[in-house]
């Protein structure tokens, strides 16, 4: 399948990420004792989504910043990566792809076919990103 290749480089450009946007600075209200404001819902982790559809992750990326793990179900195969901000969620998003779907959540994203992507979100819920979001034009996804 060619789509796999595609996804272990995301997964591969996610650890790039992760590492240039992870800063050394000791600034922010975490580092300096303060509590940060929190969501609604607390973010989920890749082995409690990747749960929610029946798989338990290989790991691709364990940083600090970015997290991503490799599933294989029934319904297909997907990359699931959580991140540690919203600034390292809009990092990968600017990186991400143009070409392939994604589902969306709360400082997550999934990776994969619109296919199993449709199948993922009836559980994960989440927003399907089907166009590159740099653009207001529509991508055609088949």
């Amino acid at each position: 399948m060619t789509t796999f290749p595609r996804l272990a480089v995301l997964a591969l450009l996610a650890g790039l990420v992760a590492a240039c946007s992870a800063g050394g600075g000791s600034g922010g209200p975490a580092a300096a004792g303060q509590n940060a404001p929190r969501a609604a819902a607390a973010p989920q982790t890749v082995e409690q989504l990747a749960a929610k559809v029946g798989c338990k992750p290989r790991m691709q990326v364990d940083a600090a910043e970015i997290r991503t793990g490799y599933c294989r179900t029934a319904d297909g195969q997907f990359f699931v990566t959580t991140f540690a901000s919203q600034s390292g969620k809009d990092a990968w998003m600017d990186a991400a792809p143009e070409y392939n779907p994604h589902l969306v959540g709360n400082l997550w994203t999934v990776l994969s076919s619109r296919k199993v992507l449709e199948l993922l979100k009836e559980r994960l819920g989440g927003d399907l990103h089907l166009k590159d979001h740099r653009t207001n034009q529509m991508r055609t996804v088949g």
